[in-house]
């Protein structure tokens, strides 16, 4: 599987699960896993997906 990029346009950090461990992308960062997303759990949230680029958005509120 392709390399995949984890992109956080978030104001506080995202935390997910890769290879059942807990990690924390922090506000504004950027993180590369070499064997694409076969291992990764995203929790569910607002996020924009361009080929191997994942960018986590901010959550969308509801009025």
């Amino acid at each position: 599987m392709d390399k995949i990029t984890i992109r956080s346009d978030r104001k506080d950090d995202y935390i997910f699960h890769y290879k059942g461990e807990e990690v924390t992308l922090g506000a504004g960062k950027i993180i590369s896993i070499a064997n694409g997303l076969n291992d990764v759990v995203l929790p569910t949230c607002a996020m924009k997906i361009i080929n191997n680029l994942i960018v986590i958005k901010e959550d969308v509120k509801k009025h």
